[in-house]
């Protein structure tokens, strides 16, 4: 995969970038908030930093992980470029619609 926007899409790699905006974590740390397994978590962060949002620096034996500015503003503008008036006129006809149900 060599896509961000396909990339982040997933949950598990969402919340992992979510865990990252808030500073720098290792792997240990990062699967400390999952039922996945420590391996998955790994798969999981190589595909992040595979489409450049995410990079791990060596520390000791450790390596930290943290977000890649240029990489998330990057998806940030795919992002834009993808969300357009259409979806923002369909989200306010699904929540037209729910009031009704």
């Amino acid at each position: 995969m060599n896509d961000p926007l396909s990339a982040a899409a997933e949950p598990t790699r969402r919340r992992i970038l979510q865990l990252l905006a808030r500073g720098p974590r290792t792997v240990g740390q990062i699967s400390a908030e999952f039922t996945v397994t420590r391996s998955a978590i790994s798969q999981h962060l190589l595909l992040l930093a595979g489409v450049g949002l995410v990079e791990a620096e060596k520390v000791g034996r450790e390596r930290h992980y943290r977000v890649v500015p240029s990489g998330l503003r990057a998806l940030q503008a795919e992002i834009d470029r993808f969300w357009t008036d259409e979806l923002d006129q369909l989200v306010a006809d699904a929540h037209e619609m729910r009031k009704h149900a």
